[in-house]
């Protein structure tokens, strides 16, 4: 295993009382039972020292308007201290549609930023050096395009492709469950990422291909251990058809990442990611035969919780965000992302960003907890939780595996009727004030109007975004641009991986529409 070197050479409390990685009973048992960070089954860790080595990569999602706008945005908060760029695409972008298109009517550049074309690509990291820093893109049904976005970037900057880094959402099983931006029917777009997975391993090494995402089950309503049994459900899925498409397991099981809502409930999250890390190593080791170490491992980012921010008494959503980005910190979260106070009314300001980052840098060097590793290792309620977790969680695997899997069990909406009642449950609870939300059911203030500067998208973006395209197809080789997009139409209905041929697509600057639609003709959309 690679040894790192502590981040500084002593760490000790405010009254300077000597902080030790981690703390052990002398019980044989309990250390059968809690294990070293770092090794098997992981629960109190991925890494032996954990953020005594290095922090987590501190993300802002973001983006939004055009490309030029969010550039600015992604400068500013590397300016400010962020370690790692995340995006957000609008929804043209996200279902495969060209801001041209009529059913984009809208919608471009509302919830992210929009991109047609490598054009916009290149205006979106412009100035912004690929090898120096790490780019996770919320994107699944496209996920393929924008990344051969990305490596074509990498290619103009000359940038070595072995050290390219960052993750691709890439999860389409959970938009079937929760989300609903999926273009193609499921085993296509298993097909896709499968793809990906092999491309990767040869050309992108240091890429994770897929981030398997219970954030969104969870907001849309799924409790805990639904969260971890669904997102883990799915991830069996992900790797079973890697498999099944030949690929051996320690190839691309590495580079497999997660993706997990860090809610309210403060000791329970600590315990929910405390216990997904458990269940999964023993997953890839006693299922799949895993042996790289490195397989075994759930590494995952973390985002705090959009559905608990309000847009009564904004301030609150400050200290929410707080505590459960405190939350993600304790329970080990490789990369965090922290909701911003205004969220619940419009797209985030550059103050309230600031506030949110700030949030993070606070926990990181002012509160501690980033000096031991699993600091609530051996509490007994802690250790309760977990294990009452990893059990509740077990069930529902086995449940689905009875089932036929995860997509199977999406088929027969087996996870969404039951997020459907755990949602329906959590508002019963507000409503008859068994659950208190402050400002909301209880400490409830008259007029809840906010005098804040909320972010506002420009409707003339569209506009603009439909000249720049026009402009792009003006100007590039459409005979080119045709050859690519049959070519690709002719691997589409054949068993060849399609990646080589979406980044030739790609760099004669097809658009995102033009390729979705290509793959439409031979693949169909699927209905739900």
């Amino acid at each position: 295993m690679k040894k790192f070197k502590e981040r500084k050479s002593k760490f000790a409390t405010d009254s300077d009382i000597l902080i030790p990685p981690y703390l052990e009973e002398n019980s044989q048992e309990y250390k059968d039972k809690l294990n070293t960070p770092g090794q098997y089954p992981y629960t109190r860790g991925v890494h032996e020292l954990m953020y005594r080595s290095r922090f987590w990569t501190m993300r802002q999602y973001a983006g939004f308007g055009s490309a030029e706008e969010s550039n600015k945005r992604y400068k500013f908060l590397l300016d400010q201290g962020t370690t790692g760029l995340s995006i957000a695409f609008d929804l043209p972008t996200q279902i495969g549609y060209d801001s041209d298109d009529p059913i984009a009517e809208g919608e471009v550049g509302k919830v992210g930023v929009a991109i047609d074309t490598l054009k916009d690509m290149e205006i979106l990291f412009d100035g912004i050096k690929l090898e120096n820093i790490t780019t996770s893109m919320t994107i699944n049904s496209t996920a393929a395009v924008l990344l051969c976005m990305y490596v074509a970037i990498a290619k103009k900057q000359n940038a070595d492709l072995s050290k390219i880094s960052g993750t691709i959402q890439n999860d389409l099983l959970k938009e079937y469950i929760a989300r609903g931006t999926y273009i193609y029917p499921p085993s296509h777009s298993m097909r896709l990422i499968t793809d990906i997975f092999a491309w990767c391993h040869d050309n992108l090494p240091s890429w994770n291909t897929i981030s398997i995402s219970g954030y969104h089950i969870r907001e849309a309503g799924s409790n805990a251990v639904q969260e971890v049994a669904f997102t883990l459900a799915d991830a069996i899925s992900y790797v079973e058809a890697a498999i099944k498409a030949g690929l051996d397991v320690d190839s691309f099981a590495s580079r497999l990442s997660f993706f997990f809502n860090a809610h309210s409930n403060f000791l329970e999250e600590i315990a929910k990611f405390r216990a997904a890390r458990r269940i999964w190593a023993k997953i890839m080791k006693d299922r799949f035969n895993a042996k790289d170490s490195k397989s075994l491992m759930l590494r995952f980012h973390c985002q705090t919780a959009g559905s608990t921010l309000t847009a009564q008494q904004v301030d609150n959503n400050i200290i929410r965000t707080a505590f459960e980005a405190m939350a993600a910190v304790l329970g080990g979260c490789q990369s965090l992302h922290t909701n911003s106070k205004d969220e619940a009314l419009a797209l985030p300001t550059e103050d309230s960003v600031r506030i949110a980052l700030r949030t993070q840098q606070l926990i990181a060097h002012e509160s501690g907890v980033a000096d031991t590793v699993d600091p609530m290792a051996g509490s007994y309620y802690i250790e309760y939780l977990t294990n009452t977790i990893e059990q509740k969680v077990w069930e529902y695997l086995d449940k689905i595996e009875s089932m036929g899997g995860a997509v199977k069990c999406i088929e027969l909406g087996f996870q969404q009727d039951e997020i459907a009642n755990s949602a329906y449950k959590y508002e019963m609870a507000i409503e008859n004030q068994e659950k208190i939300i402050v400002g909301v059911n209880k400490f409830t203030e008259g007029d809840n109007e906010t005098n804040m500067n909320l972010l506002k998208i420009d409707d003339s973006i569209q506009k603009t975004q439909v000249e720049k395209l026009n402009n792009v197809r003006k100007n590039r080789d459409n005979n080119k641009v045709n050859e690519t997009l049959d070519l690709l139409k002719c691997a589409a209905s054949k068993e060849e991986n399609l990646i080589p041929y979406i980044l030739n697509c790609v760099e004669c600057y097809c658009s995102i529409g033009e390729i979705s639609n290509t793959l439409r003709t031979i693949w169909g959309e699927y209905n739900s």
